[in-house]
């Protein structure tokens, strides 16, 4: 009879072996796949007990965090895109309209030179100038 009790206390002790080394195995694992949320994790299952119960939240949480996060940049910049293409036709059209007004401005001077060549030439025929 004491040789039954013996085995059971020994597979007992085999049985928590096991489950220390998949333990271990599984904190190694967590540390090469994550190396930075690793002792995050870690604090959190001894606060647990080792349950699992808060890891197991933590890591639905974070591809969520992480797509929340994408989609959010990828909102601000295309907002940001948004303003620089907005900024950029309205300088072209602010540049569309100064050109213009050079241009005009241009032909008025130009219609001014003549007309003073013309009065210049009109006081020099006439003998005014003197």
């Amino acid at each position: 009879m004491e040789r039954p009790s013996l085995e059971i206390n020994l597979s007992d002790t085999h049985e928590e072996g096991k489950l220390y080394v998949v333990d271990s195995l599984n904190n190694l694992n967590k540390l090469n796949v994550c190396p930075e949320a690793s002792q995050h994790a870690l604090d959190e299952e001894e606060n647990t007990g080792g349950t699992g119960e808060n890891t197991a939240g933590s890591n639905v949480r974070n591809p969520c965090l992480f797509f929340v996060t994408f989609i959010l940049t990828l909102i601000v910049s295309l907002a940001l895109v948004s303003f620089v293409i907005f900024l950029i036709i309205q300088t072209r059209n602010k540049m569309d309209q100064i050109s213009s007004r050079l241009i005009s401005e241009k032909k008025n001077i130009e219609e001014l030179k003549k007309m003073n060549n013309m009065i210049l030439k009109h006081l020099n025929q006439s003998g005014i100038k003197k």
